[in-house]
């Protein structure tokens, strides 16, 4: 990019970059916007809380500008993105589908319908939720951008000798599916010598956190289970460099920022067969899939891993091989960077 850089405002949840409020749309924030500036982009954050009343964070920015917003708040204010179509270059980036959740908020479907029909492109975070937000009508084709998400080049994970440090990385909440995964080690009780490592914080869902941590215990697997809560950066790289195993039982996911991460260290992945995991999820044979909600299929997974050496064997060195090969943080970057001077 020649001459002075050029500006894009991106509007973002409060709190985006907090340390104690992780979450993978907040790490995509995070990491776009470091990226876009060493591409030569003046970034100008515009942080709004989610659960404020409504008001339009986009009125202040001038005319004609180009404006990234955060598919959290696009959803939140619809009218804000409508208001904005004829004066602003809108983009919406969009980190997961509302109708997926469980129970899903009947408003936020409305907000995300509304929102992204209106905006000038729409960057998803996988090709399946391209797909997804197509099919639906959510936006048209030619407005969509795929700019899945990156990984940080890192060292390869050591792990133990017999294959059963677990990690499972994720905001507690039904949707991330632990429930499902704590099931499959109830009937993993027979099996000695593993462990499993929940990093993500309970606050989300504090009731679900508690009857799953619950469950947990009653099983008599408190001695086997760690519940780290929010780990800083340094404290999430220490559990992956324990980690033999990446485990993601989601309900739904548009890709699986963790997935990439543990993938991209040489771990193996054991996760749910859901929404974009399988594009996140290669090499192929460093991974084993499930369908979701069920213990039963993912139990059995995870005996396989723990009573095979060879297969623990061959997933690791797959992992190994194809780890330099990943995405980066700059290619998702340079996708949406591409995306912002087409609009210019």
């Amino acid at each position: 990019m020649s001459g002075s850089a050029r500006v894009v405002w991106f509007v973002v949840p409060d709190g985006f970059d907090d340390p104690d409020r992780v979450s993978g749309g907040n790490v995509y924030d995070q990491r776009v916007t470091t990226e876009l500036r060493r591409l030569g982009w003046d970034v100008r954050i515009v942080e709004v809380a989610p659960e404020a009343p409504e008001t339009d964070p986009l009125e202040p920015i001038p005319d004609g500008s180009l404006v990234v917003v955060d598919g959290l708040i696009a959803i939140g204010r619809p009218s804000a993105i409508e208001a904005a179509e004829a004066r602003l270059r809108v983009v919406v980036l969009a980190h997961m589908l509302a109708e997926a959740f469980p129970e899903a908020d009947p408003q936020a479907v409305e907000g995300e319908k509304r929102a992204l029909s209106r905006a000038h492109r729409v960057i998803a975070g996988s090709a399946w939720l391209r797909d997804e937000l197509a099919r639906r009508g959510l936006s048209s084709a030619e407005r969509l951008v795929v700019a899945t998400p990156g990984a940080d080049e890192a060292a390869m994970a050591t792990g133990t000798a017999t294959g059963g440090s677990l990690l499972c990385v994720g905001v507690v909440a039904a949707h991330k599916g632990q429930d499902t995964l704590i099931e499959a080690l109830i009937r993993l009780g027979d099996v000695p010598s593993w462990t499993c490592t929940f990093a993500g914080s309970a606050s989300t869902e504090p009731d679900f956190a508690a009857r799953v941590a619950a469950e947990a215990s009653t099983a008599g697997l408190s001695e086997r289970i760690t519940w780290a809560g929010v780990l800083t950066a340094g404290e999430l790289d220490d559990a992956y460099a324990r980690a033999d195993l990446l485990v993601a039982p989601s309900r739904t996911e548009a890709y699986g920022i963790a997935i990439g991460d543990a993938l991209a260290r040489g771990i193996p992945v054991i996760a749910s067969s859901v929404g974009g995991i399988p594009e996140a999820a290669q090499p192929p044979g460093a991974v084993m899939l499930a369908p979701p909600a069920d213990p039963t299929a993912l139990g059995e997974a995870l005996r396989r891993w723990l009573e095979d050496p060879q297969l623990r064997a061959s997933m690791t060195a797959a992992a190994r091989h194809a780890a330099p090969t990943r995405r980066r943080w700059s290619d998702t970057a340079r996708t949406i960077h591409s995306t912002l001077e087409a609009l210019s």
